[in-house]
This record gives C-alpha cells, sequence and structure tokens, in this order.
C-alpha cells in the first residue's frame, strides 16, 4: 500500500430525472454540457456508484480496495462492519420532489431481504424492494434552503387540515379520523388512502384538486394546499398529492440538518444539501414516482408516531472548532467545521468533503487540496491529519 494516506475521491454523478441541470455546476463548478438532471454525487464503496482513488498510480475502486485491506481502511471494527464501508455521503440536488418513502429497520430489512431472495426476485427487478439486509438512516445539511416532507405531523394539526377541505369520497374513512383522532385511526385513515381502487383515487385526487379554501383560512392549511398543487403539475393523478395532509413540511435554511428514522415517512421535495445514509439501497415507495410502489409493504414498514415541526431539525454540539451532530445509530458521525486550522485524530476511515471556499488537508505522509465539491477518504490506518480550512468542511467517520 502506498505511503500516501490521504486519497483524493473521483466520485460519480447519478442523473436521475428529479436532479438539477444547474445546482452542481453553479456550486461545485462541474461540467453539464449535455444538460443531463444531475440529481446526486456519491462518496463511498456503494455497487451502484463507487468512488475510486489512485493507489500508486493505478485507478482503483474504493470497494477492491478495501476488499483487499479492510483493516488498513476500516480499522479495528472491520469485521463488525462485514469488512465494508458502514456509510454513504452525497451531494443531492433536488429540482423536483423525491418519492413518497419509508426505510425498513435491520430487522425488518434482514427478513425482506430473504424473503425476496426465496422467491426468486432479482436484486435488480424493478418490483424488488429489499436490495440488501441493512437498515437506512439518513441525515440531510442544507447547503441552499431544502424543502421535506418529514414524519407525521401531530393529531391535531391533521385533523385541523382534513377538516378544512370538503372531500365526499372520502367521508366513509375520514370520519372515524375526524370524530376520534388517534394514532390508530390514523393508521386506518392513511392505509384507506393509498389503498384505494383507482375510481376511487380519482375522484379523491380530483375533489382535492378542485377544492377552493376560504381567503380566512388557517395559514398553515393555506401553504399545505399550495404546496399540493405545485406538486400536482408533476403528478396530476398520484395519492401522493394527499402526503402534505399527512406530514410535516419544513424547509431547512442553509446551515440547518435533519436526520430521518428508519420507518419514518418522507420526501425530499427540492434543494441541495449533503446526504449521509447507512450504507443501503432499501427504499419502500407510497408515491410521487413512476417506480414500483407496494403499499403492503410500505405500511408494514411505517410508525405512526407523530412529531412536532420544531423537533425536526437537530442542533449540533459545538466541541473547539467542530460542529458534533448527534446521531442516534452506529453507521456513522457527521461533524461541519468552518474557516481554521485544525488537528484531528483518526480512529475509522473517514471522507472530508470540502462544501464551499477551499481546504487543504494533510498528513504525516501525504497533502491533498480540495475546492467545493471535492473530497477526500482517509483511512482508519492515518494516525491523524491536519485540515487548513478556508470555507466549510462536512467530515464523515464513525
Amino acid at each position: 500500500m502506498s505511503k500516501n494516506y490521504l486519497f483524493k475521491l473521483e466520485n460519480t454523478i447519478q442523473n436521475y430525472a428529479w436532479g438539477s441541470k444547474t445546482a452542481l455546476q453553479s456550486l461545485f463548478s462541474i461540467e453539464n454540457s449535455e444538460q443531463q438532471p444531475q440529481a446526486e454525487i456519491w462518496m463511498g464503496a456503494h455497487p451502484n456508484g463507487c468512488s475510486t482513488l489512485l493507489i500508486e498510480g493505478n485507478r482503483r475502486s474504493l470497494a477492491s480496495a478495501i476488499d483487499e485491506n479492510p483493516k488498513f481502511w476500516l480499522g479495528e471494527k472491520s469485521e463488525s462492519y462485514g469488512n465494508q464501508l458502514p456509510f454513504l455521503v452525497k451531494i443531492l440536488a433536488a429540482e423536483q420532489p423525491l418519492s413518497i418513502q419509508v426505510h425498513p429497520s435491520k430487522i425488518n430489512a434482514k427478513h425482506g431481504f430473504e424473503q425476496e431472495n426465496n422467491l426468486g426476485i432479482a436484486i435488480d427487478a424493478p418490483e424488488r424492494n429489499f436490495k440488501d439486509t441493512n437498515h437506512k438512516p439518513e441525515l440531510i445539511y442544507a447547503i441552499t434552503p431544502y424543502l421535506a416532507m418529514n414524519g407525521f405531523r401531530e393529531l391535531q394539526v391533521i385533523h385541523k387540515i382534513f377538516s378544512a377541505v370538503d372531500l365526499p369520497s372520502l367521508n366513509e374513512v375520514l370520519t372515524p379520523f375526524l370524530n376520534q383522532p388517534t394514532k390508530e385511526a390514523l393508521e386506518r385513515l392513511f392505509a384507506a388512502i393509498l389503498q384505494m381502487d383507482q375510481i376511487k383515487k380519482n375522484n379523491a385526487v380530483k375533489e382535492l384538486l378542485s377544492f377552493e379554501l376560504p381567503h380566512e383560512e388557517d395559514a398553515e392549511v393555506i401553504e399545505t394546499f399550495q404546496l399540493i398543487g405545485e406538486l400536482a403539475t408533476l403528478y396530476p393523478c398520484d395519492v401522493g398529492l394527499f402526503s402534505p395532509l399527512f406530514l410535516n413540511v419544513v424547509e431547512l435554511k442553509p446551515g440547518e440538518a435533519m436526520f430521518l428514522l428508519a420507518e419514518t415517512p418522507h420526501a425530499y421535495l427540492k434543494g441541495v444539501g449533503v446526504e449521509v445514509m447507512a450504507n443501503s439501497d432499501n427504499v419502500l415507495r407510497a408515491g410521487l414516482t413512476p417506480k414500483h410502489i407496494d403499499v403492503p409493504a410500505l405500511l408494514a414498514n411505517t410508525r405512526f408516531d407523530s412529531i412536532k415541526v420544531s423537533e425536526l431539525t437537530i442542533s449540533p454540539c459545538k466541541e473547539g472548532d467542530r460542529l458534533v451532530y448527534p446521531i442516534p445509530v452506529d453507521d456513522f458521525k457527521f461533524d461541519i467545521i468552518h474557516n481554521g486550522m485544525l488537528d484531528v485524530a483518526v480512529s475509522s476511515p473517514e471522507i472530508v468533503l470540502c462544501v464551499d471556499g477551499v481546504v487543504e488537508v494533510t498528513s504525516y505522509e501525504g497533502r491533498v487540496n480540495l475546492k467545493a465539491g471535492e473530497s477526500v477518504i482517509i483511512p482508519a490506518a492515518t494516525p491523524s491529519y491536519s485540515l487548513k480550512n478556508n470555507g466549510t468542511v462536512a467530515r464523515t467517520y464513525y
């Protein structure tokens, strides 16, 4: 292994339909001459978009390098993570909404993966729900204003919003919730709307979109229906248009972050951010997507717990020059570091991403300069490194 213990990454850009054609170019000077919707930059060892690096003059995939010498890259915990990098870092640039989705718990992911294997469903089949045995907790750190839905609204808020609109085709399933807005009634209402047959679904969506709110209506209700109208321009007949009535809508300011737990419905709507997640591709979808939707699987993996909007953002603790975000899982940790000098003792592999400005990363064995959008991986075998930072750095480790 080369003595250069800092490795600059070449990262995969994913061109998904919901991506932005301009954001990565304007923020990170990434070329887009073909005007593709550039949705995500992946930093890590995921098989669907593995980073590469130079080792002794040869370009290698990060996955193959780790596989060849897992202890060098992953440290003492290499076996506990199955000799794989347990996290994936992304820059996500959404111009249009992503699907309403839920990620399974680790136990359910393992069970679902084994069940679909036994049924002979190919890993790359469109109808496959469980691509691996891992959970997929996520953090999103906003680079630009970042609009998202996350978790169920408080019951009284859901009650207020549904009470404001006339939906005759839903009276039978809606009345029990309006009469007694409990967690159990919420689950029955959510499931009933998602599982309507196509005729009922079309009628309900038509009523939702044709209803006109009175001018004196509550501001939260008005904002909810404005969002539904915007989503309808992209998905005019989708049952997912009901999701803003159920889910919290939050706009993160640049520099704010939000954590997304397993079994919690959510959707990213618009903006650019750093996303960090466990190394998994398990997604169960409910709507706002042309992709495979499996409502029974989604309902079986959803917790119907309400959360206040004020509790969605996570506040970092200041430890010296680092802003350390509280992460309730073992798969990754996340820091933001602003301008200045910083020495870091290494205990795990780290991906250091320059979010804006420039940063110089040095260790006893090497030096790498990064500009905005560029990243370096530091193997666990590196004792320490230093940052000379004129900008903002995102640090992911475990």
